[in-house]
């Protein structure tokens, strides 16, 4: 009589690491599983950095398969410029301009670009460290992409930190007169730094409408709920522009 075949025991395979892109048979991209927290593969992006700028990448770490490549102030417009228009990498798309800062003392703000190369399917964070310090500074991107606009503004209004060569930098969520500092740094007093009361007297002090024409307010409809005195303040403004036009 044949004895019947061994079933062979099932054997729990290991996670393998997370592909740099995670793909089916067929090439189209899925969503990864089993990802460590350490020790999986590099965006491919990183060994080219390295290879082109040198010492100018300062580290590179993978985080539940992210990777985050730091890379020197002086160098990052180049980088971000290499970055964005070798076609090996092209990376097309500027997802966000932030930053962190740690409630350490002595550890650096980081500013934060996230980038993302859409036609390889690629993810790519950067990183800055600038002393606390020292002057905050870094240079602006929007020269490579216009959507970096709002997006340092933003970070310059919570922050303070300046992007150098962006064409109109002021305050994105503050208002411009705003003197209480950067809502977001770590010494920043979650009750404000001046009274409530100083604050209300702020706030209604400043003068919006410097900033926006009759025509503009109209179109957010918000006109018809101004204040009286700032309808009036407007109206004025709007004929005295009208006199200089036909002069």
């Amino acid at each position: 009589m044949t004895s019947p075949a061994p079933v062979p025991a099932t054997v729990s395979a290991a996670p393998t690491p997370m592909a740099a892109v995670a793909a089916d048979d067929n090439g189209s991209p899925i969503t990864p599983v089993h990802v460590p927290r350490t020790g999986a593969p590099a965006n491919p992006t990183a060994a080219v950095l390295v290879a082109r700028f040198g010492a100018s990448v300062l580290r590179t770490d993978v985080i539940w398969g992210e990777t985050t490549v730091f890379v020197t102030r002086d160098a990052l417009h180049e980088v971000v410029r290499f970055l964005h228009d070798e076609p090996s990498e092209r990376y097309d798309y500027l997802v966000d301009v932030t930053a962190v800062e740690y409630r350490d003392g002595d550890r650096p703000l980081e500013v934060v670009w996230h980038l993302r190369a859409l036609s390889h399917r690629r993810f790519l964070r950067l990183k800055v460290e600038i002393p606390k310090r020292g002057p905050l500074w870094v240079p602006s991107v929007m020269d490579i992409y216009s959507g970096a606009d709002w997006l340092e503004r933003e970070c310059f209004d919570m922050f303070g930190i300046r992007f150098e060569g962006h064409p109109d930098l002021r305050r994105l969520l503050m208002w411009e007169q705003y003197k209480e500092g950067h809502p977001l740094r770590k010494d920043f007093p979650l009750r404000g730094r001046f009274s409530r009361s100083e604050q209300l007297k702020q706030a209604l002090a400043a003068d919006p409408e410097a900033r926006y024409s009759m025509e503009e307010l109209h179109i957010a409809e918000a006109f018809d709920s101004l204040p009286a005195d700032m309808k009036q303040r407007l109206a004025e403004r709007a004929a005295h522009g009208d006199l200089e036009e036909g002069e």
